[in-house]
């Protein structure tokens, strides 16, 4: 009877003892599954009835296109903050806002809502949407942009990329992660809860780290329709959302249109002799493809270590010579390579004034009377033309003919006077500069 009172004890004792960790944990029979501990219970006055023993304060500043719009609805900043026991106050000379606590405040964390009240203010966000801040689900988050992208131009057409055509992008974002979110200069102001604040920050900064926002609104669509079914609760979601592969697009390089040209034209021009499939495309292959690099022979030995300054200085002896000797050579080496430009610029200053080379008479002359034979031989050909086509028409009379043959005659005798004319004033050029030569 004992030894199975001792082993139910043994069992017993086992089936208690099933984590170290959960050792010493007691029961909680007041902890439900009703109960939300994720909700903010509202702090009230009667909670905190005694003042604070310390005035905290914060200030910001605000810039200058801001100031007609907080002067006209700095009332409602003022009646806002009264009815939490929040003193502001607004420094037009400064440029800045202040808020402080006071006696009646009751919230030791209402002074930093106000602090970040004073702040989506100075960022443009309007008084109605920033105003919300004072409730206790609502956070908000300031994001700097400006220092992430430096070329203004690339920066502008990212921080587009985040409002979208006609504010698509942005009213997307907005609906998915439940959040006010405003773009305004070098900062995107966002107030919501702190799961869609988180969201909103990944994709402002991937998006200016050149990732579109469609990706991470996609991924957000999919993963709301998810939450919606009960059985994927406990399950990984990672099967369900898109991978997207990062693909760096290599920029085309500027002698890569010729390159194409020349292998279309070479292609085309492939086929007129015969076998020219395999050559031709061969030589458009050719003139596409970059040359492979050859393999360097493998040697097991490192390479010969790179002479120092002191070496060199050593092999041409100057390293021996006093330093006064060695100023002396470097001078004179100088010396002479300024001797060298100067004969050298001195040189092409010449050339300037160098008469071009004439051609000889015998060159010219003949030269001229090479000319003249081709025009003769031209003219002479035009004459058989002509004389062909006459004897195929000899539809006319013999008168006609005869007058023919006289024209043509004229023609001829013109022809040699013109010539002859010509060579006379040859000569008499020739003669003209043989005399100023002379003289």
């Amino acid at each position: 009877m004992s030894q199975a009172q001792s082993g139910e004890a043994e069992s017993s004792t086992a089936a208690a003892v099933v984590n170290k960790n959960k050792r010493f944990r007691k029961d909680k029979p007041w902890d439900t599954d009703d109960i939300d501990h994720w909700h903010i219970p509202e702090f009230k006055p009667e909670d905190n009835p005694a003042p604070f023993a310390e005035e905290s304060s914060f200030a910001t500043l605000f810039p200058k296109y801001r100031e007609a719009y907080l002067r006209e609805n700095w009332g409602h900043v003022t009646r806002a903050l009264e009815k939490v026991g929040v003193a502001c106050t607004l420094d037009l000379v400064e440029g800045s806002m202040t808020v402080r606590t006071t006696r009646k405040t009751y919230d030791p964390y209402i002074i930093l809502k106000a602090r970040d009240l004073i702040k989506l203010l100075s960022r443009s966000v309007p008084f109605p949407q920033a105003v919300r801040i004072l409730e206790d689900g609502v956070a908000c988050d300031v994001i700097k942009i400006g220092t992430l992208v430096r070329n203004k131009e690339r920066f502008v057409k990212r921080r587009q990329r985040i409002i979208g055509p006609n504010g698509s992008t942005l009213k997307a974002i907005e609906l998915l992660t439940g959040c006010y979110v405003l773009v305004q200069g070098n900062t995107v102001s966002a107030m919501g809860p702190f799961k869609g604040l988180k969201e909103v920050r990944r994709i402002v900064l991937d998006c200016m780290k050149n990732v579109h926002p469609i990706y991470h609104i996609k991924e957000l669509m999919i993963k709301r329709e998810l939450a919606k079914d009960p059985k994927l609760a406990n399950e990984s979601w990672d099967r369900f959302l898109p991978k997207f592969k990062k693909r760096n697009v290599k920029a085309k390089k500027p002698d890569a249109p010729a390159t194409g040209a020349a292998s279309a034209s070479g292609a085309n021009s492939a086929p007129v002799g015969g076998g020219g499939d395999e050559d031709g495309g061969g030589g458009a292959a050719g003139q596409g493809k970059k040359e492979k690099p050859k393999k360097k022979v493998y040697t097991p030995f490192p390479p010969a270590q790179t002479p120092r300054k002191i070496d060199l200085q050593m092999e041409s002896g100057e390293y021996f010579l006093k330093p006064r000797e060695r100023r002396q050579a470097e001078e004179d080496r100088k010396r002479k390579a300024q001797a060298e430009n100067a004969l050298r610029r001195e040189e092409e200053r010449a050339k300037a004034y160098v008469p071009p080379e004439e051609p000889s008479r015998t060159s010219s002359s003949a030269a001229a009377h090479g000319g003249e034979g081709e025009e003769e031989k031209k003219k002479k050909k035009k004459r058989k033309r002509e004389d062909a086509e006459g004897q195929v028409d000899g539809g006319g009379g013999a008168g006609e003919d005869a007058e023919g043959a006289k024209s043509k005659k004229d023609k001829k005798k013109k022809d040699k006077t013109k010539e002859k004319g010509d060579d006379a004033e040859e000569e008499g050029e020739q003669k003209k500069k043989k005399k100023r030569k002379s003289e």
